[in-house]
């Protein structure tokens, strides 16, 4: 006789660890050359290596060669991705300067951990790693597409020439010994550059959407007080702990604030920018089939790099709005009036708006990248207008 399914034991939940999620980004780190655990005299060599030779001077190996060449295309490819290498290279630096409020970031995720028990929690977690998981392979997958396509444009070309134009302090035509090392060189740098990018774009969106999975976790657990237990003592120190849960969700935005803010900025004005270009380049400068590919495929990259975060974004706002909702939702009615007066202060809290800002001055929304939109539209129309 087969076992009835109730007899089957089910597996077990698997315990909330969002920080487990921010892994990778230390590993990036790591490789990057950004790791203060390891003071080994062989790692300082190799990341003070690597910040020079690919941090600071693949960006200026670029801009020393903007607009050298009589191609128009070539000058506008090499205009994007020398914008691009220095944006991302500063904002690489400026997380680098940021480690201490990434640690801190991650005690604050921990903490808000530990909150998480229910198994109704646990199984939003689930739903949860696996939308992580997608946010991690979606950035991959973009830089992998860039890279790769800009390399068979190289391979494709009638002539030999270099990945990206640039200036080296050696004659690259001289001999083929000369020219693989340049290529090498840019090869290798834009590897790395594409990691740092990888980081600078990944990492905030995983802040904001760690922040706002703990926000409906704090949701789930508000509304569920007065149903799993009768003791109003214990439903008032659930509610007193959800209250100190709310102070820590206030606080994890003020740091994620800190951290992105600069970085977001510069993100947000060289998007747009960097949309027209692509899009000046396929309708009147380029003919090759694979350059076609490698600017339809940035083109479509630049968009996706700063939806996600706009997103969530919007999200956590959102999410912030609805926590009075969800205190509604408790059983509260047959609570003592001691919980209902922490009650009113939870909702009066949950009732202020709050929203993420880059560089104080540009939200961090879906309104934001509609406008970013907007405005490379604008200055497409412009170049149109100039190239008539």
């Amino acid at each position: 006789m087969s076992p009835s399914p109730l007899s089957v034991p089910q597996p077990a939940l698997a315990a909330v660890d969002t920080r487990s999620f921010l892994k990778l980004h230390w590993t990036c780190f790591k490789v990057l050359g950004i790791n203060a655990s390891n003071s080994s005299g062989y790692y300082l060599g190799y990341s003070v290596l690597l910040q020079v030779l690919v941090t600071f001077c693949y960006p200026l190996h670029l801009a020393l060669a903007l607009f050298s060449s009589a191609d128009a295309s070539t000058n506008i490819q090499n205009l994007a991705v020398c914008v691009v290498c220095v944006v991302c290279s500063t904002k690489f630096v400026i997380y680098a300067t940021r480690m201490s409020r990434i640690r801190e970031l991650e005690s604050i995720i921990a903490a808000l951990d530990a909150r998480a028990q229910s198994p109704c929690e646990r199984r939003y977690f689930v739903e949860l790693r696996k939308e992580m998981r997608h946010i991690t392979l979606g950035f991959l997958s973009i830089y992998a597409v860039v890279g790769v396509t800009a390399e068979l444009m190289f391979v494709f070309r009638n002539e030999r020439n270099l990945l990206y134009p640039a200036w080296f302090p050696f004659d690259w035509r001289a001999s083929d010994l000369k020219f693989y090392a340049a290529h090498s060189y840019q090869i290798v740098g834009i590897s790395y550059l594409l990691l740092q990018n990888f980081v600078n774009d990944c990492l905030p969106t995983m802040a904001l959407a760690l922040l706002s999975a703990h926000i409906k976790l704090l949701g789930i657990r508000v509304s569920r007080i007065g149903y799993t237990t009768e003791s109003p003592a214990a439903n008032e120190e659930e509610l007193l702990y959800c209250i100190k849960d709310q102070e820590q969700l206030y606080n994890m935005l003020n740091v994620i604030q800190n951290i992105i803010s600069l970085p977001m900025f510069l993100q947000f004005t060289v998007t747009a920018i960097n949309i027209c270009l692509p899009v000046a380049a396929l309708l009147f400068y380029v003919d090759a089939p694979f350059d076609r590919l490698y600017f339809l495929v940035y083109l479509l990259s630049l968009p996706l790099e700063i939806f996600p975060i706009c997103y969530y974004g919007t999200t956590f706002q959102l999410l912030f709005d609805k926590l009075h909702v969800e205190m509604f939702c408790s059983n509260w009615v047959e609570q003592t009036h001691k919980f209902r007066k922490h009650m009113l202060l939870f909702c009066e809290r949950s009732l202020k708006s709050e929203t993420a800002t880059a560089g104080g001055i540009v939200r961090i929304h879906l309104d934001t990248f509609v406008s970013t939109c907007k405005a490379a539209y604008s200055l497409l129309a412009v170049i149109m207008k100039m190239n008539e």
